[in-house]
């Protein structure tokens, strides 16, 4: 018997099943100090204990993407070793910051399933909950997958396409406890705009580009325990090409952020998110954002700013076009809540 496993193709999925992934993780400092070498993150709150501090947190949290890729990580080898392309998110609420020296690990229940009319591969979808050494929730999400049939020959399963939430409400936003940002230094985090200077509509070209290197986002893979195939061996696409880890591309569309959102702190809800359109080494990644939303929060000085972030190659604020379809150089289209003082 062979003691080595080919991972789940569509037809191994069965709805209402919980799957428990492998391998428990714990975090370091050297997980930030790696996350801060890949990507040009500069958020303060991530980046400095004593601005954290001064914010009423015990020390700085992990950058909550880091959070995202280790739960996502351990999910990979159970539900995406075998996929075609990871399509989107929804109902996405970090629960609670994560520290150096947590212990993350995570599980997901199939909510749907779907198979593709070409009878070669289906749809899967998901509800990931992270966790810490605690068993308290530290993220959720829902994420939906196309997924490779083993059998070309299995039945079809029963359609069904789970009812997600358009957006997370901003009253189901979870503001981490003691967070204040009564004494906010605005000159540490690099920018003097406040929730109150954005307004709904608004548009901010981040400006700057970065290219992508073939060994950077292996590197990134590697880092979260990120299995999928297409990301590593060159033979699991017809066309040779490795993809870039979507992943990436919202670590870096976050980062690249910064330059016009430095005060959007901390990302607390996703409430959509698309990969356009596949990403390959070579390519310059640029992001441009909208505002979407504002609101309170119950946090003293603490507001809420949703945003619409958009990695792409090409120029900033173009989208879609005229048949409703993303335009080619459109990589990412991110729908998310952050914290900012008000």
């Amino acid at each position: 018997m062979s003691k080595t496993t080919a991972g789940r193709f569509f037809e191994d999925y069965k709805l209402g099943d919980v799957i428990s992934h492998a391998v428990p993780r714990t975090v370091s400092g050297g997980e930030r100090a790696m996350y801060h070498a890949l990507y040009p993150a500069r958020h303060a709150m991530a980046s400095s204990d004593e601005f954290a501090r001064a914010c009423g947190l015990p020390a700085a949290p992990m950058d909550d993407l880091i959070t995202f890729h280790m739960v996502f990580g351990k999910t990979v080898p159970d539900i995406s070793l075998n996929a075609v392309a990871n399509l989107g998110y929804g109902e996405g609420r970090w629960l609670a910051p994560v520290y150096a020296g947590d212990t993350l690990n995570s599980s997901s229940e199939i909510i749907g399933l779907k198979q593709n009319s070409s009878g070669k591969n289906g749809v899967v979808y998901v509800r990931t909950t992270g966790r810490n050494q605690h068993g308290d929730a530290v993220l959720e999400y829902v994420r939906w997958v196309m997924v490779k049939k083993r059998d070309l020959d299995a039945a079809a399963p029963e359609t069904v396409i789970p009812e997600l939430a358009k957006s997370v409400a901003a009253e189901q936003l979870v503001i981490p406890k003691g967070l204040d940002f009564s004494g906010y230094d605005f000159s540490a985090a690099g920018e003097p705009y406040r929730l109150s200077d954005y307004s709904v509509g608004e548009k901010i070209d981040h400006v700057d580009g970065v290219t992508i290197e073939e060994a950077e986002h292996m590197l990134a893979t590697r880092l979260w325990q990120n299995t999928s195939k297409v990301h590593f061996d060159a033979s699991a696409r017809p066309d040779g090409r490795r993809l870039i880890y979507g992943g990436h591309i919202i670590s870096m569309a976050r980062a690249l952020s910064f330059n016009g959102l430095a005060n959007a702190q901390m990302m607390v809800a996703i409430n959509a998110g698309a990969h356009a359109n596949p990403c390959f080494a070579g390519d310059t990644v640029r992001a441009w954002s909208e505002v979407l939303d504002i609101a309170p929060t119950t946090a003293p000085n603490v507001g809420a700013i949703r945003l619409r972030t958009v990695a792409t190659k090409g120029a900033a604020f173009e989208l879609k076009g005229d048949d409703g379809k993303y335009n080619p150089d459109v990589l990412l289209d991110l729908d998310y809540w952050a914290l900012m003082p008000s």
